[in-house]
């Protein structure tokens, strides 16, 4: 059985001097990217990593797209070295990405929204939990 080639589903929603270097850490890493538009957002993550049995779900139309307005990241295929490796990086080049998920047997029937508000509500319990820790 071939090797899952590692997949970084990424999603910013604005411009910046950063995507270019997350972009570039993940390029010199090997990875394969794909950029998560907001006309995605709605999709099952399955899909958008390239999983197979997966079909692209269309919008009804007139529907609105959810917002998502931070950055986010969504890996697939990855040892726990390579996970570590890449995490590193990231710190070393001072391009941390707050939101992220590892893609899992439960999560990759969700959508990339519904993803996003679960771990934008992990990452707020985690935080607080941080906070309460430091006082």
């Amino acid at each position: 059985m071939a090797a899952v080639k590692e997949t970084v589903l990424y999603y910013n929603p604005e411009k910046s001097d950063k995507i270019r270097l997350i972009k570039g850490i993940l390029v010199r890493m090997g990875m394969r990217i794909r950029n998560i538009t907001p006309d995605l957002v709605n999709q099952k993550v399955g899909y958008l990593a390239g999983l197979k049995d997966f079909a692209e779900e269309l919008e009804e139309p007139g529907e609105a797209l959810p917002v998502i307005p931070e950055e986010m990241m969504v890996l697939h295929g990855f040892s726990d070295r390579r996970l570590d490796e890449l995490l590193k990086q990231l710190r070393k080049n001072k391009a941390p990405v707050a939101l992220k998920a590892v893609l899992t047997q439960s999560n990759c029937e969700w959508s990339f929204y519904q993803l996003y508000k679960e771990i934008r509500a992990e990452h707020e319990q985690m935080t607080a939990t941080e906070n309460l820790d430091s006082v």
